[in-house]
């Protein structure tokens, strides 16, 4: 099916705010306390919160529209969140890559992927990082055809709750 991939703007934000919060609920929300996830939706993906990301310098955020919808989102820092773990010397994390759950499994997310690794090497980076859940096998295996290997084991916390994570890491 195509799709257009393209840069995030400010008028992308009601419904990237949407696409972030209904793809994280889909494939987390059933292990978190309602609270905890209540708060930490509104704090991360809320249209405010995603505001301030996009007017963030250190933020990238890429998407894929599909027949002029919102499909899919990649958003990249260009700031090492694990500088422990680093093996390169310019490594840029990918933070999250997310598809609408019913558009899963039709090349949006290898196509931003693509994207990402790209503008990592573009931009001078010699590794990216990314942590995903422990438990999510699926996006373990499309990450691990890029390349990505496990470097490290790190938490991510929702509310009270914490994830057990996997760092994981390709040299570009």
């Amino acid at each position: 099916m195509d799709f257009v991939l393209r840069p995030a703007e400010q008028n992308d934000i009601p419904a990237l705010s949407r696409l972030c919060i209904d793809s994280f609920t889909a494939k987390f929300g059933h292990l978190y306390q309602r609270r905890d996830l209540t708060a930490f939706l509104d704090e991360t993906y809320s249209p405010k919160a995603i505001d301030a990301e996009l007017a963030n310098p250190d933020r990238l955020f890429h998407l894929a529209e599909q027949r002029g919808a919102l499909a899919a989102y990649c958003k990249l820092s260009l700031v090492c969140g694990f500088p422990e773990h680093a093996r390169g010397a310019h490594v840029i994390e990918l933070k999250q890559l997310y598809t609408d759950p019913a558009l899963t499994g039709q090349g949006i997310g290898a196509a931003l992927m693509d994207w990402a690794l790209a503008e990592a090497r573009a931009r001078g980076a010699d590794e990216m990082q990314l942590s995903v859940w422990s438990g999510n096998q699926g996006a373990q295996r499309f990450y691990a055809r890029y390349g990505f290997v496990k470097v490290a084991d790190v938490h991510f916390w929702v509310g009270a709750q914490r994830d057990d994570e996997f760092l994981l890491s390709r040299l570009l």
